[in-house]
């Protein structure tokens, strides 16, 4: 069995290669998204927080967090494009924010609001397919 790296980063590889990204976007499909955070909105517990996108959740799913798995909402139609492998070192956790429909402006929008201060979280970016193939479709 193949030994899991302790560097998130380190998964990047792994998870685009094993990650069933067509049964993620079946269940999308199926249980849709629920946004709790539209563009522009503040976070309800940090207001000096802005989302850069829309912010949601798949109903039915549980995350590490105990809390339905979390999704950027773009405004493209590509689908699920890519996921943000999280490290809370607030909340002591990691977990997966799933890309769905962004165009590579809002992917890069996402990476960096998640990236923001790394000292709070940090995020490795995984796409589904490479960047330059989005772009094309952009």
């Amino acid at each position: 069995m193949r030994a899991f790296p302790r560097d998130p980063a380190a998964y990047r590889e792994l998870v685009a290669e094993r990650f069933r990204w067509s049964t993620w976007e079946a269940l999308i499909g199926d249980r849709d998204l629920v946004i709790d955070r539209p563009t522009c909105e503040p976070h309800p517990d940090h207001p000096e927080i802005i989302y850069p996108l829309d912010y949601g959740y798949i109903p039915g799913t549980v995350s590490t967090d105990g809390e339905p798995i979390d999704c950027f909402v773009g405004t493209g139609n590509q689908g699920l494009v890519g996921a943000i492998l999280t490290t809370d070192y607030r909340e002591g956790d990691r977990e997966a924010k799933l890309l769905i429909n962004c165009t590579p402006p809002e992917i890069y929008m996402a990476h960096g609001f998640i990236n923001f201060d790394r000292t709070l979280l940090e995020g490795v970016l995984v796409l589904r397919t490479p960047m330059h193939t989005l772009w094309g479709d952009a």
